[in-house]
């Protein structure tokens, strides 16, 4: 992720609370504790015997639509970017800050956070190969007390958001004093595999060693967490600083076999990204691997194939080849920074929009867009707050489109120039299931529905089956048929446990509720049969 930006003010979802969007959480009902890793969902209430079909005739779920969409923010955690805003404060004061951004994306009817877990060669968790980030405690290497990737997974399922663990492969400090990593940090047990580029200090992505550590890395919590997906940001080679080249001649000239340097360090970065995705896939088929790239990934001056842009190359400045990992399949998504407006003389949002559509088409390779919800007030285009607003509405003209990242969350929760209550009130003004990963299949049906008037709305309860990680439920207004197909426009929740409270209920009306269950990767079933209620008082 591009931080060139430089500090922002720091906010909280207080601001969103006051704009009136935080109202429309639905509480959901039982324990949504975290699976243990298993591909499953957990154990609330009795579970349904798995027949394989409910209590209705088979009845079509809502399937695919433009209202099955990714929405998310990325939270970075790299100088406190994000959280922790200060690593001096007790456990306790931060996870309470943690769990506010997690409140500020169901506010915004988010579905996932993408979590920076490794940002600087280090680690928001107990990890056999990389020390404590010194971004939890203020000191490299120190444990914090807690296992803090454990707490952030656990407190992200419970408001059945995805969590993605973003991973920086290559960069090790923004300091460039080896002094002052952790004692048994890999950096500075083998400074061999550094190089100083810029004022970072870098790993050397030639070397076996390090693509090695790296994936070791990544496995050590594809294995032991409870995580939805991997992900990579637009770090791979660092951003060309000041016309120099990046120091690996030695590397190169032991490594390169004959190759060009551009060649050799794109091959690099292909090894690590094709060798990563397949024991990701071996280890939990279930767990996604996706990349933001940088937005340009050539200019069609420099490759016909490439975007109408004139801008930096993410294919030759960072030696990412993300054109060629989207037609191999080794990735499941690709989240470009589209980080210009509409009408960007140097890079259209909207062509840059199009031209990554028809990359992904005929693949199976997921697209969705990273957004600067942090430039939003920079300039007279980004004062506009319905600019990012405007970008939703380009991105319905492409079907391949599904959904938006933003960067980052604390901008969200600032709703700064009022944009994150625009984008709610213009897009997001109900909850969205994300759309269906290639694998898997659709659990059984949810049974046993009921609707039950309760002090604070009404109870919505239901049967949870074995293989459901999550269930969504769906409102209309009326006593309506018991067996009936779902509208995806009539989603009120999609929770991880065995009920809701619906708070949104009027005293006087009728509802009926209905109830599908969803597998880890989002396949739904058909709809359980449907309890209908009058909600009476006033």
């Amino acid at each position: 992720m591009a931080w060139h930006f430089g500090a922002r003010a720091r906010a909280s979802a207080a601001a969103l609370a006051a704009a009136g969007l935080l109202t429309a959480c639905i509480p959901a009902i039982g324990d949504s504790g975290g699976s243990g890793g298993e591909a499953g969902g957990t154990a609330e209430r009795a579970q349904a015997p798995d027949a394989g079909r409910g209590e209705c005739a088979v009845k079509a779920p809502a399937g695919d639509s433009r209202q099955r969409q990714v929405r998310a923010m990325w939270i970075a955690t790299v100088a406190g970017i994000d959280w922790p805003r200060d690593p001096k404060k007790p456990a306790a004061v931060q996870q309470a800050q943690f769990r506010k951004l997690l409140d500020t994306a169901k506010a915004m009817n988010f579905n996932a956070v993408f979590v920076q877990i490794r940002p600087n060669s280090d680690a928001f968790y107990p990890s056999p190969y990389e020390p404590w980030s010194k971004w939890l405690t203020g000191t490299p290497g120190k444990n914090p007390g807690y296992d803090v990737l454990d707490f952030m997974i656990k407190e992200s399922h419970a408001r059945n958001l995805e969590f993605h663990a973003w991973f920086n492969p290559y960069r090790v400090s923004r300091d460039n004093d080896l002094k002052k990593l952790a004692p048994n940090s890999p950096a500075r047990q083998n400074p061999g595999w550094v190089r100083q580029y810029g004022t970072g200090l870098w790993y050397d992505p030639g070397l076996p060693q390090v693509r090695d550590l790296a994936t070791k890395s990544v496995m050590d919590v594809v294995r032991k967490y409870d995580i939805d997906a991997v992900h990579f940001d637009d770090y791979f080679y660092p951003y060309p600083e000041g016309g120099r080249d990046y120091p690996d001649q030695a590397t190169f000239k032991a490594y390169g076999k004959g190759m060009s340097k551009a060649d050799w360090r794109r091959q690099n970065v292909d090894t690590m990204v094709r060798g990563l995705a397949q024991k990701i896939g071996e280890a939990k088929p279930w767990v996604r691997f996706g990349i933001s790239p940088f937005g340009v990934w050539r200019n069609s001056t420099s490759d016909p194939s490439g975007s109408k842009t004139r801008a930096l190359q993410s294919y030759s400045d960072q030696y990412a080849d993300t054109r060629k990992w989207i037609k191999q399949g080794w990735i499941d998504y690709v989240t470009p920074q589209l980080y210009w407006p509409i009408g960007d003389p140097r890079a259209d949002y909207a062509g840059l929009v199009g031209w990554w559509s028809r990359e992904v088409a005929g693949t199976k390779v997921q697209l969705t867009i990273g957004q600067a919800a942090y430039r939003v007030g920079e300039d007279s285009t980004w004062k506009n707050p319905a600019e990012l607003s405007r970008h939703l509405d380009l991105n319905k003209r492409y079907p391949a489109v599904k959904g938006d990242v933003y960067f980052s969350g604390k901008d969200l929760a600032s709703n700064r120039r009022g944009f994150a209550e625009r984008l709610r009130k213009d897009h997001y003004a109900r909850p969205a299931i994300p759309p269906a990963a290639p694998g898997g299949k659709a659990p059984a049906p949810a049974r046993g529905v009921t609707a039950e008037r309760d002090g604070s709305g009404v109870k919505v309860r239901w049967q949870t089956t074995r293989d459901a990680t999550a269930h969504a439920v769906y409102r209309v207004d009326g006593k309506r048929p018991g067996c009936a197909p779902v509208d995806a426009g009539t989603l009120l929740a999609s929770v991880r446990g065995g009920g809701i409270v619906d708070p949104t209920a009027k005293p006087g009306a009728t509802y009926t509720y209905y109830v599908t269950a969803l597998d880890r990767l989002h396949h739904e079933s058909a709809p359980s049969r449907g309890a209908t209620v009058t909600v009476r008082g006033g």
